[in-house]
């Protein structure tokens, strides 16, 4: 009975990691297409995001932990998020550029910035061109373990953050005069525009949101992977994850939470499969569980795809001249 407590136990804490990571972005992906933007950058967002956050705790993890480390971290990696989304903000708003190539060019773009970036930073500090960044004690400050019967439970602060900014979206979309306004310029931009609302301060707001999510759905990702991240790598491909938990989820917080937990499960998978008697006999191969949630959301997609319900403008460029 212990054995099945500490095998299952982690599959839920791994399901919850790495949902917390789809909510957030999915989350930000929200606001930006109710805005009538689509965000495809998402996934270089949450490299950046995740490259200020770690960053911040390279440099200061000899001389801050505990709660301090946590907040500052948390801001690095907002700040860096807004920061790197609002390129695609100058670029899809202002200057109405087809926002698919724009966010495209900005996964590209993010991945590869960092890793030199942090391989700037180790040559600097430690004569190597490292593409990875260490962060043991700063790693400490994230996570506490608790009893749940006898197994121990390492809970992540992000499992409570994830909580604490969908319950923010749900109000601000659905219960504020802002979120109204901002649905509104993804729905029809000319109607928003005609009773006053600015649509280009709208999107603008949608976008800069979503990068705040998005960097903090980046710094939760590489946290859920250990104390050293290899920027080379990416984020695996959980930016495109979280857009599919986006319209899995029809563009609305509490279902994208529950879409968020199912692929959040598959995902966990790759991670357990070994620890669980049940799994183990099935002699798979490890690859198998890997694909799982990227396989998951292709079959989803297909079956739900055509009574996808998406903001009626979003990916349109706002033009004041257009009825």
């Amino acid at each position: 009975m212990l054995q099945f407590l500490e095998q299952y136990t982690l599959l839920v804490q791994y399901t919850l990691i790495f949902a917390s990571v789809l909510m957030l972005v999915a989350l930000g992906g929200c606001f930006s297409e109710h805005s009538g933007v689509i965000n495809l950058g998402l996934e270089g967002i949450m490299v950046i995001g995740a490259l200020g956050g770690a960053l911040m705790m390279f440099f200061l993890q000899d001389k801050v932990s505990g709660f301090p480390m946590v907040v500052l971290t948390l801001l690095a990696a907002i700040l860096s998020g807004v920061a790197y989304s609002a390129l695609l903000g100058v670029a899809c708003i202002n200057f109405k550029a087809d926002q698919t190539i724009i966010g495209t060019a900005l996964n590209l773009l993010g991945a590869a910035a960092a890793t030199v970036i942090v391989k700037a930073v180790n040559s600097k500090q430690f004569g190597k061109p490292d593409d990875s960044l260490a962060y043991r004690v700063g790693r400490s400050s994230f996570t506490s373990s608790f009893t749940i019967g006898n197994t121990n439970f390492e809970f992540n602060w992000f499992m409570v953050i994830a909580v604490v900014m969908l319950i923010i979206a749900i109000i601000v979309l659905y219960k504020t005069k802002f979120g109204l306004r901002l649905m509104a310029c993804g729905e029809h931009p000319q109607a928003a525009a005609s009773v006053g609302v600015s649509v280009y301060k709208m999107r603008w707001a949608g976008v800069l949101i979503s990068g705040a999510y998005g960097g903090l759905g980046g710094i939760c990702y590489i946290m859920a992977g250990g104390g050293t991240w290899h920027f080379s790598y990416g984020v695996a491909g959980f930016g495109f994850l979280s857009l599919a938990v986006m319209i899995f989820g029809q563009w609305k917080p509490y279902r994208i939470a529950l879409a968020a937990l199912l692929f959040g499960f598959f995902r966990a998978l790759s991670n357990v499969n070994g620890s669980i008697s049940l799994l183990s006999q099935l002699n798979l191969p490890p690859t198998i569980y890997n694909m799982l949630p990227y396989i998951v959301s292709l079959i989803v997609l297909a079956f739900t795809s055509k009574k996808s319900r998406a903001p009626k403008a979003e990916g349109i460029p706002y033009d004041k001249g257009m009825r």
